[in-house]
């Protein structure tokens, strides 16, 4: 597998069973190396005879398809030409399944930024920010110019509605909130939406909730408010109650960062009672909604991803094989299920089947990594200083599996709620399998802090975000130099987001790793704080606030270490990150170069803390990260 290789493999973003289970619509992504963007496209699979495969759309700007409830059209969100006066204006499309064009659905000055279906197929509801007038635009552009009013020019939401044969939009709700997801309810009286903060930084966790408002029009009725960034909703066949998950925070009590889980909340009696679903021991990462009712899930258990369907008061694992399972989606009206499975060495692809058993792969999206030697690894296991068992996994350069003594780079992963595991890894963020061809014995440690280890472990960092999982990484290094499968004398180390916390933190801990490559981590907590749009996990990690807790904030700042360190180190940064400010590299590359540290800094213009703009940047990041790190090579 060559770099070029790597960085041509295809996305599989996400996966629409149709309500029949006859047809699933798929979108990918993929390198548009001349264009300098990523092409977002949409396929359309059909289980007609041996079945079939299709492009359905071919612009390279369209995203998030949704089937209409009768099954007869998808809808989807592009910013192609033609749907609107201004260039990236993100608005509704809808194409038929009887053959045509794609057709814009809406127009306008303002994104479309949520949108959902009528429940008989002839209307769509959709969010923007509630318009302006003409003139209210023009007298605001000649008071301020090009000057940003950071707080006062932010608007909340407008709902409207209108008929997917055209005709006039009927706003029918407004929201101080910006609109994250909507869905309309199957009986068509009433349309659930979920609200994110106008801003989308996580400063106020009133912004957070799910409301109800009639289909007609009229104001809405808050269903929940809790203090937690909820992620989807979805309505129950019956309509009396909206499954949610959530991504930061607590449904159950005060703010925490704890695993995510499956709740439902009841949408017709006026107590709002909820449920939480499922005693699971890890952490649920996605959701669908059965013919049944019935919830099935996808859940990290320890490096593996697996399928789960609800039973009283549990989940059940589903028959299947050992990887990560993603993007499920069950038919509304059949037994049907959609999923991207992938492994180490099974590149991500759609399966369809009556159940996970026996589903098959029906894209061939990724059929060269087939014909190439990949990568194989294990899970590894150690004990943390402190008596902890922690776990990551070990990949290993092809055709040296349990081979010894091999030159190994530690590479961690961000979140810190996230994980690493048995999937297919190929992009600048997860690009172990890369360096393992390269000839590197990568390792990839699930730290504390980490998913899918119950929520102790994942909350056991805390006021230490960086020295707690950063000592757990240090016990799994020693571990695998003492157990003769790490050589001493040839270890590197590198991360990117949290995982660029953790790697900043170590190389003034420790001088042997011989060459670090990181990026988007911060060196200092409080300016971090004060630019970062996720500050309640960063408050909440810390114990408080920076003036209430300063010696948190500066015991956890690698910055006051900073001439212990070394190693050699590589750093990359999107010009325009928000979640970690890009500033944090600049003062970690000054800091590095006052102390005479061999040191380089990448800045990738229009980037922000995901590198999804130009696919060169992320090429170019990993091509020169690979390239640091040989200078260590033997």
């Amino acid at each position: 597998m060559t770099l070029d290789e790597f960085f041509d493999a295809v996305d599989i973003r996400g996966v629409r069973m149709s309500p029949d289970g006859h047809a699933v619509a798929i979108q990918t992504a993929r390198a548009d190396w001349e264009d300098n963007r990523f092409r977002d496209d949409l396929w359309l699979y059909r289980d007609e005879g041996a079945g079939s495969l299709v492009r359905l759309t071919s612009s390279g700007h369209d995203h998030d398809p949704e089937w209409s409830p009768d099954g007869r059209w998808i809808a989807f969100l592009s910013d192609r030409e033609g749907g609107g006066p201004e260039e990236k204006n993100s608005q509704v499309w809808a194409i038929s399944l009887n053959g045509g064009e794609p057709f814009a659905v809406t127009h306008g000055e303002e994104k479309v930024h949520a949108f959902a279906w009528s429940a008989d197929s002839k209307q769509l509801y959709f969010a923007t920010r509630a318009p302006w007038t003409k003139d209210k635009q023009e007298s605001y552009k000649k008071d301020w110019k090009d000057v940003i009013e950071y707080r006062e020019a932010g608007r909340g939401d407008q709902i409207s509605r209108v008929e997917i044969a055209g005709g006039a939009v009927k706003p029918i709700a407004s929201t101080p909130w910006r609109v994250k997801q909507m869905e309309a309810s199957s009986h068509g009286t009433t349309v659930a939406f979920l609200t994110d903060s106008i801003s989308e930084r996580q400063e106020a966790m009133d912004a957070y909730g799910i409301y109800l408002v009639d289909a007609d029009g009229g104001p809405p009725r808050k269903l929940l408010q809790r203090p937690a960034v909820i992620d989807r909703i979805h309505w129950t066949p019956d309509c009396r109650h909206i499954f949610f998950s959530f991504v930061n925070g607590s449904v159950e009590g005060p703010y925490q960062d704890a695993q995510p889980r499956v709740y439902w909340v009841d949408a017709v009696s006026s107590s709002a009672r909820l449920t939480r679903w499922g005693k699971f021991p890890g952490a649920v990462t996605g959701y669908t909604v059965t013919q049944e009712g019935g919830l099935m899930i996808t859940g990290r258990v320890g490096t593996e991803v697996q399928v789960y369907r609800e039973e009283p008061h549990m989940f059940v694992q589903q028959p299947g094989k050992p990887g990560t399972y993603e993007h499920i989606s069950a038919a509304a009206d059949a037994t049907k299920v959609a999923f991207v499975y992938s492994t180490l060495t099974e590149p991500a692809e759609v399966y369809v089947g009556d159940s996970v058993a026996d589903a098959r792969a029906v894209t061939h999206f990724n059929r060269l990594f087939t014909l190439r030697a990949l990568p194989d690894g294990r899970p590894y296991r150690w004990t943390a200083d402190d008596g902890v068992a922690v776990e990551g996994m070990l990949i290993y350069p092809p055709g040296k599996s349990g081979e010894k003594n091999l030159r190994m780079l530690t590479l961690i992963h961000g979140g810190p709620a996230d994980a690493d595991g048995n999937h297919f890894e190929q992009d600048w963020y997860q690009w172990g399998g890369m360096a393992a061809t390269q000839g590197w014995l990568v390792f990839e440690p699930n730290y504390r802090g980490s998913v899918g280890y119950g929520d102790q472990f994942t909350l056991g960092i805390i006021p230490n975000i960086v020295s707690k999982p950063g000592r757990d990484i240090l016990a799994g290094v020693d571990a695998l130099v003492k157990d003769g499968i790490a050589d001493p004398d040839n270890l590197t180390i590198g991360g990117y987001s949290y995982g660029g916390y953790l790697t900043n933190w170590l190389i003034t801990q420790t001088t042997r790793f011989k060459a670090a490559v990181t990026g988007a981590g911060a060196v200092e907590h409080v300016v971090n704080w004060g630019n970062d749009d996720t500050t309640y996990d960063d408050t909440y990690f810390l114990g408080g606030l920076p003036w209430d807790m300063m010696k948190n904030y500066n015991d956890e700042a690698a910055i006051w270490s900073i001439n212990q360190v070394k190693t050699p180190t590589h750093i990359v940064a999107g010009a325009e990150d928000v979640r970690v400010y890009v500033g944090e590299q600049y003062l970690l590359e000054r800091a590095l170069r006052t102390q005479g540290v061999p040191v380089k800094l990448l800045i990738f213009p229009g980037e922000g803390h995901e590198l999804d703009k130009d696919p060169w940047h992320g090429k170019i990041k990993v091509r020169e990260e690979l390239k640091w790190l040989e200078q260590v090579r033997q």
